[in-house]
C-alpha cells in the first residue's frame, strides 16, 4: 500500500515559536540552539524541572517532556516502573516514563498537527501546565518510593492524601 501525500498542504507553523513566547512570558531560562528543539528550566515547589520540546516537521508532531531533576538508582527501577503504572492510571493527558539507562524520570506527551493544523498558544500552555502540574502532584510519591522506604502502592496512597485547611 502506498500512501499519497498532498503536496499542496501548507507546512505547519513551528509550534516552538509559540513555546518560546510562553517561556519568555514566564521568565523561565531557556536555550534554543536550533529551529527544532527548545530546552527550558523551571523551578517547581519540590525540585527543578527540565522541559524539552522537539518539533519534527516531517511528522508534524511536537514532543514534550518534563524531566525531574533526579536520578533513579538501578535497584529502584522495578519499583518505579510499578509506581509509574499507578501514576499513569490517574492521568488524562500524557504519561510518565523512565529512561532506565540514564535513570531519568519524566512526564511525556506528543501533539500531532497533521493536515496543516496549527498549534495554538492555549493548546501548548495546557500541555506545559499539565506536565508541570502532574509532575508536582506525583513528586512526593516518587520521593516516598525512592528514599522514604515505601512500596509503590504505599507511596502513591501517601502522596494522594488530600489535606484540608492550613497548618
Amino acid at each position: 500500500m502506498t500512501l499519497v501525500m498532498a503536496s499542496d498542504v501548507p507546512s505547519v507553523r513551528n509550534p516552538l515559536d509559540i513555546i518560546e513566547q510562553i517561556v519568555t512570558a514566564n521568565e523561565w531560562p531557556f536555550d534554543r540552539q536550533a529551529d527544532d528543539e527548545l530546552n527550558v528550566g523551571v523551578e517547581g515547589s519540590w525540585t527543578r524541572y527540565h522541559l524539552w520540546f522537539a518539533w519534527r516537521e516531517e511528522h508534524e508532531a511536537l514532543q514534550f517532556s518534563c524531566a525531574f531533576d533526579l536520578k533513579v538508582p538501578k535497584e529502584k527501577v522495578t519499583a518505579v516502573h510499578t509506581l509509574m503504572a499507578l501514576m499513569n492510571e490517574k492521568l488524562w493527558l500524557g504519561h510518565f516514563d523512565l529512561w532506565a539507562h540514564e535513570g531519568l524520570l519524566m512526564f511525556r506527551h506528543a501533539l500531532v498537527f497533521s493536515g496543516g493544523a496549527e498549534a495554538t498558544s492555549a493548546q501548548l500552555e495546557d500541555v506545559v501546565e499539565a506536565g508541570l502540574r502532574e509532575s508536582e502532584r506525583f513528586y512526593p510519591a516518587i520521593q516516598f518510593a525512592l528514599w522514604g522506604g515505601k512500596g509503590p502502592n504505599e507511596a502513591i496512597a501517601a502522596a494522594m492524601l488530600e489535606t484540608e485547611g492550613e497548618a
